[in-house]
């Protein structure tokens, strides 16, 4: 069972489900303990060129305990065929990689994780500007709607449109519809309306222990009103709720985009660092393990 293992969105089977659907299934593999799971990793994979099939482990493997990570490292290559596989780490050390032959591609992304618990505790856990919106907010006339996302909701062609315009590129509207068709009510819409108009919206896609903020759009007058503020809250809110106990924020940007890192932090959530992103190609394998560590940081 993998209840137990706080899994990201891209090792969730939920998103497994979702590309399934796509026609992009993925490959799993697991340790299991008795009826443990020890360790979970789903691989992506896709055809480049003259490189042929390049696998892809993104935000794996999961791990129940740190010395799980190192069993990883040292026998990953028993369920893997050679091929070119890319690694975006989370937990594995730097070290640990470069002995197991695999080079470093891009320096360690941040990300914004929120602890998910009571409500006197949440709030504790905001900054204080950030508590001050939220409860500005509230006397704002915003109506919050909560419902499951819908195929035709205004907010997905919003995204596509605000990707364009602030030239960011993220999972595409059409997988977000799709995890919202494989997986009934794990895709829910939170909405804020001012006098019956939409001002803002936000989607959460739920999986296991974690949830993800994947969508997030909000018109100039709901940024007057803070109503991204009130929808998250009502979201952390309900996602506590219903027994989650981490809501992925994504990554901290704080070069391109200073002002959401300030607001997602602003919630109280942590910056989680993760370990990198690197290729084990057979050609560089030998090499990758002669790097100086200056290089793997």
């Amino acid at each position: 069972m993998t209840a137990t293992l706080p899994l990201p969105l891209p090792q969730s089977e939920e998103f497994a489900a979702t590309c399934q659907a796509l026609g992009q299934p993925l490959r799993r593999c697991k340790r299991e303990s008795g009826r443990r799971v020890r360790l979970w990793w789903q691989i992506q994979s896709r055809r480049m060129g003259p490189l042929g099939r390049v696998d892809l482990v993104s935000r794996g493997p999961v791990a129940a305990e740190a010395e799980d990570l190192q069993d990883w490292t040292a026998r990953w290559q028993r369920w893997h065929d050679g091929r070119p596989l890319v690694l975006n780490a989370d937990g594995l050390e730097a070290g640990a990689l470069r002995s197991a032959g695999f080079w470093p591609l891009m320096t360690p992304a941040s990300l914004a994780l929120l602890p998910l618990g009571s409500e006197n505790a949440m709030r504790a856990a905001m900054a204080q500007k950030w508590r001050n919106r939220l409860n500005r907010a509230t006397r704002e006339g915003l109506e919050v709607r909560e419902t499951a996302l819908e195929p035709d909701h205004w907010l997905l062609p919003a995204e596509a449109a605000q990707a364009r315009a602030r030239r960011y590129r993220g999972m595409p509207p059409g997988f977000s519809a799709a995890f919202a068709q494989v997986n009934p009510g794990a895709a829910r819409v939170y909405e804020a309306r001012l006098r019956g108009a939409p001002v803002a919206a936000a989607l959460m896609l739920r999986h296991g222990r974690m949830a993800t903020w994947q969508i997030g759009v909000t018109t100039p007058e709901g940024r007057q009103r803070h109503a991204m503020n009130l929808l998250l809250w009502r979201a952390m809110q309900g996602l506590a709720a219903q027994g989650h106990d981490c809501l992925d924020l994504g990554i901290l940007n704080a070069q391109d985009a200073p002002g959401l890192a300030h607001f997602k932090l602003g919630t109280g959530a942590r910056a989680h660092r993760l370990g990198g992103t690197w290729l084990h190609l057979g050609a560089l394998a030998l090499l990758a393990r002669c790097l100086p560590r200056r290089l793997m940081r």
